[in-house]
């Protein structure tokens, strides 16, 4: 039977709503528990004695050492994760005072490094003493035997 809803007053169309609702939510089956709960109290201390609950596990000794190592290699790439992080922002943000600021250093060392090794330089220069020993014979004569348009000369022996 359907009735016009164009055709109901307030009270029929309220009554309506209402028996529509209840016959929507209706179950089809009644309702059967599908869990158990026992609400009885817990004894705080029971019948049974304890029992020992000895821990078995055992970790083998390079398996410790792997999870230390993995330990210590994520750890150094952080550091050098943040290291270059820290020197990337400093690049980013360049100016003339920062530039100066780290060259100027560097030049100085550079230049003291310089020096020193020209020092060196000059003072195993000075040092040197060569000794000959034996006889020394110096021989100038000169054979020309060149022929021919691209030869070489060579000196007598």
């Amino acid at each position: 039977m359907t009735i016009d809803p164009k055709h109901l007053t307030e009270s029929e169309a309220s009554a309506e709503a209402a028996r529509l609702i209840a016959e929507a939510y209706r179950p089809e089956v009644p309702a059967t528990p599908t869990y158990f709960r026992d609400n009885s109290p817990v004894p705080v201390i029971g019948t049974a004695p304890p029992v020992p609950q000895p821990d078995s596990r055992i970790v083998p000794q390079w398996a410790a050492g792997v999870a230390v190592a993995s330990i210590g290699v994520g750890a150094g790439v952080t550091g050098l994760g943040c290291g270059a992080w820290l020197i990337l922002q400093g690049l980013a943000s360049v100016t003339l005072l920062g530039v100066l600021t780290v060259t100027l250093p560097l030049a100085g060392l550079a230049a003291v490094i310089t020096a020193a090794g020209s020092a060196v330089a000059r003072a195993r220069s000075a040092s040197t003493t060569n000794v000959y020993k034996g006889t020394v014979v110096q021989r100038t004569e000169v054979t020309a035997t060149a022929r021919g348009m691209l030869s070489r000369a060579k000196a007598g022996r």
